[in-house]
């Protein structure tokens, strides 16, 4: 059975990434787990395992898509692309929300990244493929840490947000963007 996470909802900038794994029979388990309990060295070398014997698809919900859906719609939405690239019978979706039109059967599973494996196994291909993202728009987008934040609010991304304002890769549907930007609040249209 596959398994759907993502990464990246909580964050003020970058996308949203999604993944979908199919485990092939015999998998190694070892080292596949929820990918908030793996340091960095562990999670790339599970990623390396996975991308080389796993079935697997990863689709990004960009800052367009999220500003335009709302951070849990565009979500939704990119694991929905995911699981239908895939094309599986039947997934586990971490969480507990069912993304629409999966043309696929479905559970949702709260917490599921540490209980299933390849709940787990796309927690990481989702985590380690944004902040390789995130890192890259670090070099583009000097001066907001997001090698170390990883687009997250914290004290020196925040900081930073309030000195140089929002950058391309900000979600302006976020509060504290939107404060930086020194506009109001609009609600998102779903």
């Amino acid at each position: 059975m596959a398994g759907a996470d993502e990464a990246g909802r909580g964050p003020l900038a970058g996308p949203v990434v999604a993944a979908a794994v199919l485990l092939p029979e015999g998998f190694d388990l070892t080292g596949i787990r929820d990918s908030k309990q793996l340091d960095l060295a562990a999670r790339e070398r599970a990623f390396g395992r996975i991308v080389v014997e796993a079935r697997f698809e990863i689709e990004l919900a960009e800052i367009e898509e999220i500003d335009r859906l709302n951070i849990l719609h565009a979500s939704l939405a990119a694991m929905a692309r995911a699981i239908r690239r895939l094309g599986v019978g039947k997934v586990l979706i971490d969480g507990n929300q069912t993304p629409r039109d999966l043309g696929c059967e479905s559970e949702t599973v709260v917490k599921g990244d540490g209980k299933y494996a390849a709940i787990a196994a796309a927690s990481i291909l989702a985590k380690v493929t944004r902040d390789r993202l995130m890192t890259e728009f670090d070099a583009v987008y000097p001066g907001y840490g997001f090698a170390r934040n990883f687009g997250y609010p914290t004290p020196d991304h925040l900081e930073a947000l309030a000195r140089l304002g929002a950058c391309e890769i900000h979600r302006r549907s976020f509060a504290p963007v939107q404060r930086a930007l020194g506009t109001e609040p609009q609600p998102a249209l779903f």
